[in-house]
């Protein structure tokens, strides 16, 4: 992997697909892509609303966004956090819920005071929608589930084919908005310019398992291709929730955002377009 030099100018080219899935009513889940910002939110099932909380949270991230002038730092992201969540409680009286999870480009034309030595990517994570990371052929799950499944993993009472299948894999530990355990996780990733960024709800990831991402990934260069390709083979393992992906890689020298879409949800079901 190359470093790059210190004030080199990234950008993300992405793709970006949505499905309610083929037993859901309702999609939940809402997306957000811009050249320097992803994130998924996924509603929480069973709450009121949940739809409503995903598209809250995602909104007051975008503007928080647009209006840093895409300056935006950890700092200001962790702060655009606690206000979507103290929103969605005061939305929905603390009945709606939604996770987030997603990554920001943080290089020189991002912190204006503070010089970054290398590019890096923030990934922030609340609940058990995913980022990945996919460069020289490998795939690597960087955001951490909040799940009870998870942390059964950690303690090494359930192996990963064991957490897979297990009853209570759905059942989250943290969540925005439901006056629950709030906090996010960030990791900063060094970056060369040449990785592949995944952005997804569990909807993909509980019907589909890494391997089979990887191989999406890569035998699909263009972004857009491979964001559908990945929400039709979830369909076709079952599609049992809402399935939301962004692929987004990683380039040199893009301008600057002319824009963001906040949120996008879809609620066209995969048995209406067959229908």
């Amino acid at each position: 992997m190359t470093d790059l030099s210190p004030g080199v100018r990234l950008g993300f080219i992405h793709g970006q697909a949505t499905d309610r899935g083929l037993r859901r009513t309702l999609n939940e889940d809402s997306l957000l892509a811009s050249e320097r910002l992803l994130a998924i939110a996924d509603g929480m099932g069973g709450h009121e609303a949940g739809d409503i909380a995903s598209a809250l949270c995602l909104k007051i991230l975008g503007d928080g966004f647009q209006q840093a002038g895409a300056h935006l730092d950890p700092q200001s992201l962790d702060t655009l956090l606690i206000e979507a969540d103290r929103s969605i409680v005061e939305a929905g009286s603390g009945r709606a819920g939604t996770t987030l999870t997603g990554a920001l480009l943080i290089d020189a034309s991002s912190i204006e005071d503070e010089p970054v030595e290398q590019p890096q990517l923030l990934v922030f994570n609340v609940g058990d929608s995913r980022t990945y990371l996919w460069a020289q052929g490998i795939l690597q799950q960087v955001s951490v589930d909040h799940s009870e499944v998870q942390e059964l993993m950690d303690i090494g009472q359930l192996d990963a084919a064991q957490a897979a299948t297990h009853p209570r894999r759905h059942v989250i530990t943290r969540a925005l908005g439901i006056n629950a355990d709030n906090r996010p996780d960030y990791w900063m990733v060094p970056l060369s310019g040449c990785e592949r960024i995944l952005v997804c709800s569990d909807g993909l990831s509980s019907e589909i398992g890494d391997s089979a991402i990887q191989e999406v990934l890569a035998h699909f260069p263009d972004p857009q291709q491979a964001a559908e390709e990945l929400v039709q083979a979830a369909l076709d393992s079952g599609g049992r929730d809402n399935i939301s992906v962004i692929v987004a890689d990683v380039q040199y020298g893009h301008p600057d955002d002319v824009g963001i879409t906040v949120p996008r949800i879809t609620t066209t079901s995969h048995q209406e377009e067959k229908s």
